[in-house]
Order: C-alpha cells, then structure tokens, then sequence
C-alpha cells in the first residue's frame, strides 16, 4: 500500500475545493470535470453492485454472515473503492455544482428534462462536506502518527485507512444516487449553452465590428475631401419676395450670380 509523506499528510494542506482561477476567466471551465465525475459516478455504483452480488452468499437464508472472514473482506473491497471515487467528487463537485447553478434557469426547476435531477441534487452539498470532514480527520490522524510515533505510520495506515472507507461509504453511497444525476444535468447544460444562438447583443457587436470599417473609410474621405459633401441650396421661405419685387421696390437688377451661399 502506498505510504503518504508526511507534507501530503500534513492537516491544513488541503485547500479547500473552490472555483478554479481558470473559472472565474472561463465561465465553461468547470465542464472538463465532467467525464471524470462520470467514471467516478459509475465506479461507486459498480462496488456496490459488485457486493449486492456476492453478499448474501456470505450470510445464512436470515441475513446474519456465515462466513464473517470473507463477509468482513468484501465490504472492506466495496468501501476501499467507493471511497476512491467519492475523492473525485471532494475534488470537482464544487466547481461543478457552482457551474451548473449558474447555467440553470428558474423554469429548468419546474419542469424539462432536467428538472427531476435538480431535485435529486438537494443535499449533495451536506453529503460532500460530511465527507470532506472524513477525509480532514483522515489527513489529522496521518500527521498526528506520524509526528509523535516516527516510523509507525506504515504498521498501522491500513487499519486506519479501513476506518475510514467505512466511515466515507455512507457518504459515498449518497454520491451513487447524486452524482449521475449531477453529471447527467452539467451534461445537459453544456450542450444547450453550445446549442444558443448569440444574444442579441452579441449579433450587434459582430455587426457593428463589420460595419466599422466602412464607417471610418467614409469618414476619412470626407475629411481630406471636404469639398465632395453635396452642398443644400439655401432655403427661402414662402412669403420672400420674388426677384422682381426686389428690383421694383429697389430700383436695382438682380445679380446674375445669385445669392450669396449662406456657407
């Protein structure tokens, strides 16, 4: 069995799972976690089939173990691996559940096709703290042995790591049941995000970055040829005497240049 150093050991040397740096840059980062929550998923369910098979043929026909060495063995198989991939969940269920809270809308709750997983995920965050507590109090007795009795801890890593497979597969067990269901919903949110049309404001900024070009070609010939503007005649208003009114009451002919442009 593989012996852990005593910094792996060390109490506080876990940092508690949180959003990864990459998320908070990437709102999607947490979808790459999916396909190992999967196979975690599946490998609790598989040692638990596994056992559910082979159980009973460590018992009498009213449940009490005949064979107490093998029975004992067995569950120690089903919990050492159920442990194993609940450790996944420790690792990625945060950042995938913050992934998911954010992409769910209000009416994904009342119905759709996900809205009875979002009802099996109530409680998976007690189920992963409780288990997280089991793996804290793992980690405090490693280093606690392995402070005050040097060389001690390989004589006696496996009893307690026994003691806390047992302890984790209530928890472990739990994850059975939440974590398809999680993985099936992340799933389901990750293809609909891929599957939406760009909002509207996005399809604006495409089209204002297409249109932009144009606009400062066409504002840059205006300013090196000025000229080119198409100048509006001045307007007269309707009341304005005509030009033989002016030359009657002014005694002057018009000027055949016409009138001043009023730029």
């Amino acid at each position: 069995m593989t012996r852990r150093t005593s910094a792996a050991s060390a109490p506080n040397d876990r940092p508690a799972p949180t959003a990864s740096d990459s998320s908070a840059s990437d709102p999607t980062a947490w979808r790459r976690h999916l396909p190992s929550l999967a196979v975690a998923a599946a490998g609790i369910r598989q040692a638990s089939d596994e056992w559910d098979a082979v159980s009973d043929s460590f018992c009498d026909k009213d449940g009490w173990p005949v064979d107490e060495k093998g029975y004992a063995d067995g569950k120690v198989k089903r919990d050492a691996e159920a442990w194993k991939h609940a450790e996944v969940f420790l690792d990625h269920g945060p950042e995938v559940l913050a992934g998911v809270r954010a992409a769910a809308d209000g009416p994904d709750y009342v119905e759709g096709p996900i809205s009875d997983d979002l009802r099996r995920l109530r409680g998976i965050d007690a189920t992963l703290e409780r288990a997280r507590q089991v793996r804290n109090e793992w980690d405090q007795i490693m280093a606690l042995m392995e402070a005050s009795q040097p060389g001690s801890l390989q004589l006696y890593q496996e009893q307690a790591e026994e003691h806390r497979n047992a302890e984790g597969w209530h928890y472990a067990d739990e994850l059975s049941y939440r974590g398809p269901a999680l993985v099936r919903v992340a799933e389901h949110l990750a293809d609909r995000a891929d599957a939406r049309p760009a909002s509207q404001t996005e399809r604006a900024r495409v089209a204002l970055t297409r249109s932009a070009p144009a606009l400062v070609a066409s504002r840059s010939f205006h300013f090196l040829f000025p000229q080119s503007r198409t100048r509006r005649p001045p307007v007269v208003p309707a009341d304005a005497p005509s030009a033989k009114s002016r030359q009657r009451q002014t005694g002057r002919s018009p000027d055949p240049r016409g009138p001043p442009h009023p730029f």
